[in-house]
């Protein structure tokens, strides 16, 4: 029998998809990130669970593989779902999607609800050439760096954040991107306080300073200047090279800055990061 991936509603319970709720209905064995979320779903949907409901988050996938590859090896339909959206986008299920392959199990995917894509149609920013980057890392430095690498690229970006650090995250795109960088922040997709803030990168984390809550998808215009990234050390190492000839670190931050066209800020990061 098949492993099933479906997308769950992503706040509101009627984007279910009918395939979705005869799945949950009919399945032997429901893999659920949250198996109270999905029992709540179940609840909203009117649906009772045809099978087993068993836990399958990020730090238990690995030990799940084997007890559900047997099921699906013993003929059971087994459906993976996460709290909300498409499984495996930034969720558990690709190890067990990728072994389930290699096994030679039928995989059928259950489209639905996304916020990736939600938030992109609602951004007004272009959405034929994009990227998604999911979740920022939680350090300051290695956000900072990466967000370096991610300036010049001319796609549409995607981004989930956390409300706690939507503040910082916008304040470090405003000094990697710049602060006319045109941007929205998507906040409780298809629920009751659903808000679309479309500004500037520097617009916006300036309303985000005093703080957001909900859950968060942020979409940022790409470059439409080739811009070229420079390696956090590298930066570092020429304001090294200055300081190391006599200049301060101050006037070593802002001539690397100069000569480069980058940010002061952003260069300076590089330096004290490292």
């Amino acid at each position: 029998m098949p492993l099933l991936v479906a997308a769950t509603p992503i706040g509101n319970a009627d984007d279910a998809s009918p395939r979705l709720r005869d799945a949950l209905a009919s399945a032997d064995v429901i893999a659920a990130e949250d198996t109270r979320r999905v029992r709540r779903l179940l609840t909203a949907l009117g649906v009772e669970a045809g099978g087993r409901i068993v836990s399958h988050y990020d730090q238990n996938e690995q030990a799940r593989l084997a007890p559900l590859l047997e099921e699906l090896r013993a003929g059971r339909t087994v459906l993976i779902v996460t709290d909300a959206g498409t499984p495996l986008v930034s969720d558990p299920g690709y190890r067990l999607v990728a072994a389930a392959a290699e096994a030679g199990v039928a995989i059928h995917p259950l489209p639905g609800s996304s916020a990736v894509t939600a938030a992109l149609a609602v951004s007004g920013l272009p959405a034929d050439r994009w990227c998604f980057e999911g979740f920022l890392p939680r350090k300051a430095g290695e956000r900072r760096r990466l967000l370096a690498e991610l300036a010049g690229e001319r796609r549409t970006l995607v981004f989930f954040e956390a409300p706690h650090r939507l503040s910082a995250t916008l304040a470090d795109l405003v000094a990697a991107f710049g602060a006319d960088r045109p941007a929205a922040v998507c906040r409780e997709l298809t629920k009751t306080y659903e808000e679309v803030r479309r500004d500037t990168l520097d617009g916006l984390a300036g309303w985000a300073a005093p703080g957001v809550r909900g859950e968060i998808t942020l979409v940022v215009a790409g470059a439409t200047d080739v811009v070229h990234a420079v390696d956090p050390a590298t930066l570092a190492a020429e304001v090294a090279a200055y300081v190391e000839a006599g200049q301060t670190r101050r006037d070593a931050v802002d001539r690397v800055a100069a000569e480069r066209g980058l940010s002061r800020r952003l260069v300076y990061d590089a330096v004290t990061s490292l």
